[in-house]
């Protein structure tokens, strides 16, 4: 048995309920009914039955559980929040779950700095986070909350209110800094975050091009900015 508390007595209350077989075999049952709920909301058939087996439950099971619960996969196992991948990861479940993707929303808004760029990734256990240039990341809010809304038809979303982060912005020449931000005591709307996001990256050079700062989506235009 395997498992994590908070308390050393939950724990035990925890081995002594599921030393009975019984009470484990019903909690196995909770378990497959759960995600059977989640999982068989979309079914697609195809000629190619690896691709129905894939499709039908185990690309979504593995975005729930290895992308947003335990945050780890073969290219990152760092069990931290990145801000623009869970909310990639995120979106996909507005078809069988979509207050996960509100739910991540708000929680990635807390991490909008007030100038408007955002926390490349975090780890909640320890507060810290990564500020950087990415000139994505911030803009996959305002994005994600229009995917909700257009989906799930649920304006109250952009009426939610959450604070923001603060910090030292980075130096002229510095691209990131790994430090501990803290919360802000300015507090907006999620409409607001997303317009402050907007904002943020609204930056033009002399010819009218868009800067296109920095980003691991193409490292090898990180060095253009001006």
């Amino acid at each position: 048995m395997l498992g994590e508390e908070d308390e050393k007595e939950e724990i035990e209350n925890k081995v002594q309920k599921y030393s009975n077989i019984q009470n484990t075999l019903e909690e196995l049952k909770k378990e497959k009914d759960y995600w059977n709920n989640i999982l068989r909301k979309i079914q697609v058939k195809t000629p190619v039955e690896s691709m129905n087996i894939m499709l039908n439950g185990w690309a979504m099971y593995q975005t729930i559980v290895c992308r947003l619960y335990a945050r780890t996969g073969y290219y990152q196992s760092g069990g931290a929040f990145g801000f623009r991948d869970q909310l990639q990861d995120a979106l996909s479940t507005k078809y069988t779950e979509p207050y996960t993707l509100k739910e991540q929303i708000i929680k990635h808004s807390k991490h909008q700095f007030e100038e408007g760029d955002v926390e490349h990734w975090w780890h909640d256990e320890t507060k810290r986070g990564i500020r950087t240039r990415f000139s994505d990341d911030l803009l996959w809010l305002p994005y994600s909350v229009c995917e909700y809304i257009e989906f799930t038809g649920d304006y109250n979303i952009l009426e939610e209110e959450t604070k923001y982060i603060s910090g030292n912005p980075l130096a002229e020449n510095e691209d990131e800094k790994y430090d501990l931000y803290t919360e802000s005591e300015k507090q907006e709307s999620i409409y607001k975050h997303c317009i402050n996001a907007i904002e943020k990256s609204l930056k033009f050079g002399e010819n009218g091009l868009p800067k296109i700062g920095s980003g691991d989506w193409n490292d090898g235009f990180s060095t253009v900015r001006k």
